[in-house]
């Protein structure tokens, strides 16, 4: 009789810890962003596709961007956006800008595609992001990668 109510008392205080968890634990982690393509416009202006990536266990709404990007040596200009998009934990998405880039830029661009070797950029700046149910953070950004020439895309590097 002792061993069977010691038995139970054992399952339940299993079955009331069990309870005690609180399921899925929401964690906020510093985004990334990425140049996912660049497109060289007619008029020498530039067409970016910005990566905005989080990392979180839970949606991120990004509010304001704001990345000097710079091509090789020379700086392009600086991306800035309010985009307002809800990205989903642990998921991506894209948004689209237009840079007016400096000369120097303009020219290491061009010589990538006419040469067809790799793009080294950097981003660098601040990104600002609301978590679910939190308070906006600001986080920042300092991302280097590369881009390469989009075969059969002419002006597109990725």
């Amino acid at each position: 009789m002792l061993r069977r109510f010691r038995y139970t008392l054992i399952v339940l205080s299993v079955l009331a810890l069990a309870a005690c968890g609180e399921g899925v634990v929401k964690r906020v982690s510093e985004p990334a962003s990425s140049l996912q393509q660049l497109t060289v416009n007619a008029d020498g202006s530039w067409k970016v596709a910005l990566r905005l990536q989080n990392f979180s266990s839970m949606p991120m709404r990004f509010d304001d961007i704001a990345l000097k990007l710079s091509v090789g040596d020379a700086e392009a200009g600086t991306l800035t956006a309010k985009p307002g998009v809800s990205i989903g934990g642990a998921s991506a998405d894209v948004i689209e800008l237009q840079l007016q880039p400096a000369a120097q830029a303009r020219l290491i661009v061009a010589d990538a595609l006419a040469s067809n070797h790799t793009l080294a950029y950097t981003l660098e700046g601040s990104v600002a992001a609301t978590p679910e149910e939190k308070k906006q953070r600001t986080f920042q950004i300092n991302n280097r990668s590369t881009l390469n020439h989009a075969p059969g895309l002419p002006g597109v590097l990725r």
